[in-house]
Formats: C-alpha cells, structure tokens, sequence
C-alpha cells in the first residue's frame, strides 16, 4: 500500500510539470525540425549528384572499353592510321580531365556529407565505390596511354627499319644492275666478231691485205682500216652471203667449223661451230674475186 503511494505521487507529480511547459520549447521544437528538412533537402540532393555520377563513371568506363577494343584491332589486324592514333589520344586525353572533374565533384560531395548531421552510412559507401571505381579507371586509362605510346614507338622503329632496309634494297639492287650491265658488256664485248667481204683490190686499198708479184699474202697489218669492218655478235651471226660465186676465206678459221655453199647461184658462208670458228681470231675476211 505504501509503495502503491508513492507511485501516485510520482506520476501526479510528472502530469504536474507537463501542464507548465513553457511556449519556448514549441518554438524550439519547430526550429529543430525545419532544420532537419534542410538537412534532409541537402542529403537527397547530395544523393541525386551522386547517382548522376555514378551514371557518368558508368559511361566513362564504356568510353574506355571502346578504346580498349579500337587499340586490340587495330594492332592486332593493319595497324591504326596516324589519324586514327590523334584521335585515340584526343580521346584519352578527353576522358582523364573528365576523370579528375569526377573525382574534383566527388571530393566535395564527401566533404558534404562529413559536415552534415544527416551522414548516411549507405551514401557514404557509394562514395567510397565510386572513388574506387575513378582510381580503376585512371589505371585504365594510364595503361591505355601506355599502350599507345608503345604502340608509336613500334611503329617508329618499324618504320626505321622499313627505311634502312628500303635504303639496303636499292643500294644492293643499284649494285647488282651494275654488275649485271657490266657482265653485259664484258660479255658482248668477247663475242663481239668482226668480218669483212670484199674484192682483192679494195682489201689492199684499206691495207687490209699486202700481196705483190712472189709474195706471199700478208693480212691485217697495224694500220688497216677497222672501219671497214663489220661489226657482229658471233653469238647470232651464223650465215654471211657473199653475193658472189666465187670466195676464199683469208684469216686463219678451223676448216671444220664452216662451210661454203651455194644458195641461188651465190655463194654464202655458213658457221657451223661458232666457237671453234672464232677460236684463233675474231677477224673474219673473205675475198671475192
């Protein structure tokens, strides 16, 4: 019964002091919670940035994917063109002022949410995710970046290599055309043969032959006439015509390596070994007379 008292008076006692709560406590009351709807107000709003940016860095590893393949296929097939390579790192550049602008934004949304009454433990990881998935980026676009500059310095040493191998192929290409006309010559030059088909009277005026009253004929002294000379391929030359019926072979020629025939009632040369017939001279004179 005594304790059953006490209580009473206890609670008689609390209704007693709630009924003299002064006006200022209301007022209090009501400034507390239109702050809380800023701070609310400013948390939502923070939230949404946050989703927006979440919504970028989503694209921008997109964006960075799309790179990633252009550099695989492009090294992987023909090789990107110059302008292809200026675009790419017109890109890269792009998207690592965007990633600094994020991570610029997302550095004062956390600075926001430290300073607010409202810290939602939930905003607060995404921050942490979001920074988290910047840093990723960055590496991704630092390997790109990589990647390219290794890219161009390949190239630039393939195409180094490209010149100095073009530079070996024309100065080797250069030296065998000049070796091989310089065979040529030579060996136009060993075959070339010489003959000459004419009367005794104007083999004598162009001191080709000396002959006179016992003597014995004399051919081709030093001063003959050369020019009076045919100049052949003994490579090619195989039959002379001697527009006579009547010749005589002068030099010195291997009597089995030609033959005199007859043709039309005119007499022609024929060489049927043309080696052994331009063995011992390449001179060939024929009197026809």
């Amino acid at each position: 019964m005594k304790k059953f008292l006490l209580m009473s008076l206890a609670c008689l006692a609390i209704l007693s002091a709630c009924d003299k709560k002064p006006e200022q406590d209301v007022t209090t009351e009501e400034q507390l919670q239109d702050a809380t709807k800023q701070e609310l107000a400013a948390a939502v709003a923070d939230r949404d940035q946050l989703l927006s940016l979440v919504n970028e860095i989503s694209s921008g590893m997109a964006e960075i994917k799309r790179l990633e393949n252009i550099l695989t296929v492009s090294t992987g097939v023909n090789g990107e063109t110059p302008s292809q390579r200026a675009q790419i790192e017109a890109d890269i550049a792009a998207i690592q002022q965007t990633l600094q602008q994020r991570r610029e934004q997302l550095e004062q949304l956390e600075r926001r949410l430290q300073q607010s009454t409202l810290n939602n433990k939930n905003l607060q990881q995404t921050v942490e995710t979001l920074r988290a998935q910047i840093d990723s980026q960055s590496a991704e676009i630092e390997n790109l970046r990589a990647s390219l500059d290794d890219a161009n310095r390949q190239i630039g040493e393939l195409n180094s290599t490209v010149d100095s191998l073009h530079t070996t192929v024309n100065t080797v290409t250069g030296e065998r055309d000049q070796a091989q006309a310089e065979t040529q010559e030579l060996a136009n030059e060993m075959n070339t043969c010489y003959y000459v088909v004419a009367s005794k009277k104007e083999l004598k005026e162009h001191k080709i032959i000396e002959s006179g009253f016992l003597r014995k004929t004399k051919i081709m002294r030093s001063d003959f006439d050369q020019s009076f000379f045919v100049t052949a391929d003994r490579r090619t030359l195989h039959t002379i015509a001697l527009h006579s019926n009547k010749a005589k072979v002068l030099t010195n020629h291997p009597s089995g390596s030609y033959q005199i025939v007859e043709q039309n009632g005119q007499k022609v040369l024929k060489i049927t070994n043309p080696d052994q017939f331009w063995s011992l001279t390449n001179y060939l004179v024929i009197q026809i007379d």
